[in-house]
């Protein structure tokens, strides 16, 4: 809750003049939206839930696990997000793809077999 709570403001100040000027008219655009549609601050107040949980979430795994098994996983995910894009939209596999998920998934299966062995 205190990293939240310290790196909140942080971000703040670097993103939202990002925002600002990548984006210059979405003030504009989200109040026109707000009297549109009736939901618009549940919606906003439901994503920045959702946000505020994904963070907390991953601060807690890294918390509970380490910062490197939290960067093993995150390689996990990309490999089976690959595997299932294959499978499910026939995306074309290259030779050097294929050869550098095998790679990571040998790494991954690794790094469990590793820490399985030395608990």
């Amino acid at each position: 809750m205190n990293l939240l709570l310290y790196m909140s403001p942080i971000a703040v100040v670097f993103l939202l003049p990002a925002v600002v000027f990548m984006e210059p008219n979405v003030l504009d655009i989200t109040l026109s939206l707000g009297k549109e549609h009736k939901f618009m601050g549940v919606l906003l107040f439901l994503n920045s839930a959702a946000a505020y949980g994904a963070n907390l979430t991953n601060f807690l795994v890294t918390k509970h696990t380490s910062a490197l098994t939290l960067q093993v996983l995150g390689n996990a995910k990309g490999a089976v997000a690959v595997v299932i894009s294959i499978l499910l939209f026939q995306n074309p596999v290259t030779f050097i793809g294929v050869a550098g998920y095998s790679v990571t998934v040998m790494g991954v299966i690794a790094y469990g077999e590793t820490k399985r062995r030395f608990r």
